[in-house]
């Protein structure tokens, strides 16, 4: 008599979890994947959609689709709050459900830190989730209309102030679309304003942009996004944020 198959559950449905799914694919086992989203999302283009370039469906795929033709692969939409690796249990939000597993796989992806900092969250927030790039978007343009409406001069000017903090990929990337956006594509929709006057600022506690790349690299990335009219300030943590203004390196 032939014995069962192993179970193997992977929570993501991320990167990780899509390529260890797909590499199971003629694995003799069965598989779960659980994720608290019923999409995948392709993360690089977040800043994209924060920037009103792409759609939110534009980057996300449902995972149910990904697999479908994966005869071994079932899917949940549950969040995975534990593991008891002593029973082999997944317990999820409700409390009351619970997925047993053979073999685990977890690949929960990041997440932004914010250094201990949580009061930061509201003022600024990441850019991980489809929501966080939906709401930057908003705040991005709801920005650009409040200094079309505003009377004083040096409120429009901090309407207008965008600071971005990491210097990391979605960092030079979310500045570099934000400063092609305000000079490119929103020059010719307000009567009051010049978007192409926008401060775009970028700042990085370490000591160039792009640190996990050649300093060759991080130096052509700099010339770029300086070109682009990006103000970048290197060296500088910051120390302190709030709705009206981050304070770094000490200033």
């Amino acid at each position: 008599m032939p014995s069962p198959q192993k179970h193997v559950v992977i929570i993501g449905g991320g990167f990780g979890g899509i390529a260890a799914a797909r590499a199971l694919k003629r694995a003799p086992v069965r598989l779960t994947i659980v994720d608290r989203r019923n999409h995948h999302l392709f993360q690089p283009l977040l800043y994209q959609v924060a920037t009103a370039a792409l759609n939110p469906s534009d980057i996300a795929s449902p995972i149910r689709r990904i697999v479908r033709r994966q005869r071994n692969a079932y899917v949940i939409l549950g969040e995975a709050t534990s593991i008891d690796t002593r029973r082999k249990i997944v317990r999820l939000a409700d409390n009351e459900s619970e997925v047993a597993y053979d073999y685990l796989i977890v690949a929960t992806g990041a997440t932004h830190s914010y250094f201990g900092h949580d009061e930061w969250i509201e003022p600024a927030p990441g850019l991980k989730t489809l929501e966080d790039a939906v709401e930057i978007r908003r705040r991005v343009l709801v920005a650009y209309e409040a200094a079309e409406r505003e009377v004083d001069a040096s409120e429009v000017a901090n309407w207008m102030t965008f600071v971005i903090i990491g210097a990391g990929p979605t960092g030079v990337e979310m500045a570099g679309a934000l400063a092609e956006i305000s000079r490119r594509v929103l020059e010719r929709d307000f009567r009051k304003i010049d978007p192409g006057r926008a401060r775009i600022i970028l700042i990085e506690a370490g000591p160039r942009v792009l640190p996990a790349m050649s300093p060759e690299s991080s130096a052509s990335a700099r010339r770029q996004l300086e070109r682009l009219g990006v103000e970048v300030i290197t060296n500088s943590p910051v120390t302190a944020i709030d709705d009206r203004g981050v304070t770094h390196g000490g200033a």
